[in-house]
């Protein structure tokens, strides 16, 4: 469950204040979808900002489409009920909370980040609202975190990534580790998702934490190295 800390004289705590979530167009939607999925089972309030791309990357990747109802089919799609603390803004609605300082937020993630985006953020171009967004965190001093999941990464990527991390974001790579012995593609999303929300300081067990006990990757394997019937995967 989140971990609030006090604001101020204490009248009003982090677990209130809304995170705002950025999907943008790289591939690895699931990361986006399975974050807000967690945000929402655990009562966080979402200021969620969906891009046109990463509706494309979601039909090529999960055969979603949304039409005019992106909000609706998400919930749909991750068995959340429309009861929960979620708005969406488009991306031209300069007049969103989002868009202002003065609209007070746990901060931001873009995951996953699109390499546009994340040379749009690291230029201070707030061509919509994504940007505009990413800029008012980085000046608020908010924690702003850009999940990249591209590889390999081009000289221009890296000064980009060098130059958000000097201005005070946190740059993340979905590469999730080994550690925890996964047995799934699910763990190996959860593993990621787990460290984005440690960023923000949510007390999360989506997956198991380095010299936490946890089982082999392959229990039954030959010496031939081939797996055993029954044994996963």
């Amino acid at each position: 469950m989140p971990q609030p800390k006090k604001i101020n004289n204490g009248a009003r705590e982090d677990g209130d204040l809304p995170l705002v979530l950025a999907i943008t167009g790289a591939s690895g939607a699931i990361y986006g979808m399975r974050l807000l999925q967690y945000l929402m089972e655990v009562g966080q309030p979402v200021d969620l900002l969906v891009s046109n791309a990463a509706q494309r990357v979601m039909l090529e990747e999960h055969d979603l489409t949304f039409g005019d109802d992106i909000k609706g089919g998400l919930l749909r799609y991750l068995k959340l009920p429309d009861t929960v603390p979620l708005k969406l803004h488009t991306l031209r609605d300069y007049g969103a909370s989002v868009a202002s300082g003065s609209y007070r937020t746990r901060g931001m993630a873009v995951v996953p980040c699109s390499l546009g985006t994340l040379g749009a953020l690291a230029a201070g171009l707030t061509e919509n609202l994504i940007h505009r967004a990413g800029a008012v965190t980085l000046k608020e001093r908010r924690t702003l975190l850009v999940l990249v999941r591209e590889m390999p990464f081009g000289h221009i990527q890296l000064k980009n990534m060098l130059a958000l991390s000097e201005a005070g974001a946190t740059v993340a790579c979905a590469s999730p580790g080994f550690y925890h012995r996964p047995q799934s593609v699910s763990d190996q999303i959860d593993f990621v998702v787990g460290r984005v929300l440690d960023q923000f300081d949510f007390d999360n067990t989506l997956f198991k934490r380095w010299k936490e006990e946890s089982r082999p990757i392959y229990q039954n394997v030959s010496k031939s190295g081939k797996e055993h019937e029954g044994s996963k995967s």
